[in-house]
């Protein structure tokens, strides 16, 4: 009987057996985490908003009887957004503009009357008192006829109030009302937004808005929507020039082009900008094969004190080459692996 097919089936077995943890660890490859000399790419998260954005509030109270927009409807300039029962203003407008009328026409008589006193005391008819009684009359009336007219306005303007339209062509962000809700003033009806103005916006520390000054522009990254990074032209990156008295940190706003389509405000955005030899300390790469992405978590396996491979979460960079940069959770001297899969069968 022959022994050679017995002898292959137990050479097969043995390399089907898992190699235990001391051995698995030994023969895992390493890279050793270094500090990198070249000048690196500093980043910021910010967020999307618009540069127009426009709460309208009721000024008046009421309820509302119209409400012909929901959140994401696009508005042109002047179209009616929401109306608030207005019933009691028209009314007190028609009594002010009735009581002008009124005014008005006694204006007219007593015009007249002016006008015959005087062709009576020019043929010494009546005297100067009649006269000055006749002129003050008149002038009472004008008096009368353009205070009930200011009135009359001020009624109008107030049911003017009671419809609310869009100052210019947008987006309708929200809309935090019901029909029939009581509108009172001060409280917010509808929200608006002008889609064709956006920029991303960003807190930054006092170091990094002096680099930033100094950079020729900024890279900006909105995930999930943007297939490359847009860079911007420094002419359209503002850094404000005052810093918050409590965080200690400079709003810098970088303007969006027109042609970027899809972004609304409240993306989330990062902002990329060149920096100088001073990062260089801290900006760790490590090979890109090293790299592991499981499902939301990136992180790479990180030899651990007792010798076996760790998964740690990081946050990356930009991609240099075949290497990629690690924002947060490698420090210099860590060991990565750069079998990934081979060091998550470790035990």
């Amino acid at each position: 009987m022959s022994r050679a097919p017995w002898v292959f089936s137990v050479l097969v077995a043995a390399f089907m057996v898992p190699a235990h943890a001391g051995e698995g660890a030994a023969t895992l490859n390493y890279y050793q985490v270094q500090a990198s000399a070249e000048t690196g790419w500093s980043s910021l998260d910010g967020k999307v908003e618009a540069v127009r954005d426009t709460q309208l509030a009721a000024q008046v109270a009421g309820a509302i009887v119209a409400l012909p927009v929901k959140a994401g409807d696009k508005v042109a300039a002047g179209q009616e957004l929401a109306r608030i029962d207005a019933r009691m203003a028209s009314q007190g407008a028609a009594a002010s503009q009735a009581q002008v009328q009124a005014a008005q026409a006694s204006l007219h008589v007593a015009s007249k009357e002016y006008e015959r006193q005087k062709q009576l005391f020019a043929k010494r008819y009546i005297s100067q008192a009649a006269l000055d009684g006749a002129e003050a009359q008149w002038r009472a009336a004008q008096a009368q006829v353009t205070a009930l007219q200011a009135q009359a306005g001020v009624a109008a303007t107030q049911s003017g109030l009671h419809v609310l339209k869009a100052p210019y062509a947008g987006v309708v962000a929200s809309v935090p009302v019901n029909l029939g809700d009581m509108a009172m003033p001060g409280r917010p009806l509808v929200s608006v937004y002008d889609p064709t103005a956006l920029r991303v916006t960003a807190q930054l520390t006092q170091e990094q808005a002096q680099r930033l000054r100094a950079s020729g522009g900024v890279q900006v990254e909105i995930p999930g929507l943007l297939a490359a990074r847009l860079v911007i032209a420094a002419a359209q990156v503002q850094v404000l020039p005052t810093a918050d008295p409590l965080s200690h940190t400079v709003p810098v706003r970088v303007q969006l082009p027109a042609s970027v389509q899809g972004a609304t405000p409240g993306m989330f955005a990062r902002l990329w900008w060149q920096g100088d030899v001073l990062d260089s300390r801290q900006r760790v790469l490590v090979p890109a094969q090293a790299i592991v992405r499981r499902a939301e978590m990136t992180g790479v396996y990180v030899e651990g004190e007792n010798g076996k491979p760790q998964l740690r979460q990081v946050r990356l960079g930009l991609p240099q080459g075949e290497k990629v940069e690690v924002l947060t959770g490698l420090s210099v001297g860590d060991k990565v692996a750069l079998e990934p899969q081979m060091a998550a069968k470790v035990r």
